[in-house]
């Protein structure tokens, strides 16, 4: 059973950074693609980037250049560091994981199998 846990909302003052982490449990190995996703309240929830099986990268355009999204397999840990952050950033994170590639998918949520439960990120202008 694939279960995922984020970590490192906050509230943050325009301008600022934070990271956040998700830690995966139950993966069988490391052919999983993971995304972050985001939904702000009254609003439908969007992919912000995505990390596939090979390494492979994708970005929304709202947040290309700012934010950026790592793993760290050996410690089925995905990241994603948020700078110059926006009120418009604000919104619940999401950590997803879908068993083998995203590929064109990887921004898209019907894509992806498994989710966190979130973790709040505020920003002030």
């Amino acid at each position: 059973q694939v279960q995922l846990e984020e970590s490192g909302g906050g509230s943050v003052q325009a301008g600022g950074s934070l990271r956040l982490s998700c830690t995966a449990s139950g993966f069988t190995d490391s052919s999983y693609c993971m995304g972050w996703f985001r939904q702000a309240s009254g609003k439908e929830r969007e992919g912000v980037a995505g990390t596939d099986t090979d390494g492979t990268t994708t970005y929304a355009d709202s947040v290309k250049g700012r934010f950026t999204i790592s793993r760290d397999n050996a410690k089925n840990t995905l990241y994603l560091q948020m700078s110059s952050l926006k009120p418009e950033d604000s919104a619940m994170y999401y950590c997803a994981a879908r068993w083998n590639r995203c590929g064109w998918g990887r921004l898209l949520k019907t894509w992806y199998s498994y989710w966190g439960q979130g973790t709040q990120v505020t920003v002030s202008s």
